[in-house]
């Protein structure tokens, strides 16, 4: 671990972004143009002491979650994360492994988007990134571990990621899901991971291995779903899936479907996030 190094980096990072790049609203009477080390603490989810430490060459090897955390808040390209883990004194995650980061472009448009809700993917379901807006609709998808950070597998096994789309709708649903997996298996022949994930969901579903022996395969594109809010109610959103050229991730944006919609979408940005509740089904685990 290269701390000196590392360090600086950081801090450099950090002040090269503008507040507006992370969502944040600027303020007249700041006396500097990039962010301070609150504001890079909020982001990444760590206290403000463990990132002065990490500043001031004090700190502990940080942990490769930590890392990515930091390499969100910071909006860092594909080759600065690179940078930032070979600092720390660990290899990056790989281009095609479990532990991938959201691209730094993706987490751009994520800030971009601002108001509308949106997500990033991996091919196999998991969410790397989801703007405040998408957390605010969903809830946080990010927290999970395991084969639970795949979407697909949480349906399969838990009833709460069914119970947030309307019975008449989960058939198709689950359709969806089993032939788009079908696709990430033929374009990805032989990983271990996929091979690891489709052997658990036979092992665990009845319904999975029946939709599974059909053999449909369907890339997710766009459609129309309804998603049930356990705050402001249903919610009719079009999703638009946007695909990388290696197919590797994708950014799924939500955008009301009627005037209701946006009325209940409005609400919730003025409910925020302290009022979620917990133990309570959440919407967009699809």
């Amino acid at each position: 671990m290269e701390r000196e190094q590392l360090a600086d980096f950081l801090r450099r990072r950090r002040e090269a972004i503008r507040p507006a790049e992370v969502g944040l609203a600027g303020n007249p009477r700041r006396r500097t143009s990039g962010l301070r080390r609150e504001e890079v603490a909020m982001l990444a989810g760590m206290s403000v002491d463990y990132v002065v430490r990490l500043e001031q060459g004090r700190s502990s090897q940080p942990s490769t979650q930590l890392l990515g955390a930091l390499a969100r808040a910071l909006r860092l390209s594909d080759d600065e994360r690179d940078h930032l883990f070979h600092l720390a004194g660990h290899q990056p995650p790989p281009a095609d492994g479990v532990a991938r980061l959201a691209r730094a472009g993706l987490m751009r448009m994520l800030d971009l988007l601002g108001d509308t809700p949106a997500l990033v993917l991996s091919d196999l379901g998991e969410v790397l990134a989801q703007n405040r807006a998408a957390l605010l609709m969903a809830g946080d998808l990010t927290r999970f571990s395991g084969d639970r950070r795949y979407l697909v597998y949480r349906w399969f096994t838990e009833d709460a990621a069914r119970a947030v789309h309307l019975p008449e709708d989960r058939e198709h649903q689950a359709r969806q899901m089993v032939a788009d997996l079908r696709a990430v298996a033929g374009r990805r022949a032989g990983d271990p991971t996929v091979a690891r994930l489709i052997e658990r969901l036979q092992a665990e579903s009845a319904d999975f291995r029946r939709l599974w022996a059909e053999h449909e395969v369907a890339v997710r594109r766009a459609s129309r779903k309804t998603l049930l809010n356990a705050r402001v109610g249903p919610l009719v959103m079009d999703c638009e899936t946007l695909i990388t050229p290696d197919q590797r991730q994708q950014l799924l944006v939500f955008t009301p479907g009627d005037d209701e919609t946006r009325e209940r979408l409005d609400l919730l940005r003025v409910l925020g996030l302290e009022e979620f509740p917990t133990g309570v089904a959440r919407p967009g685990q699809d």
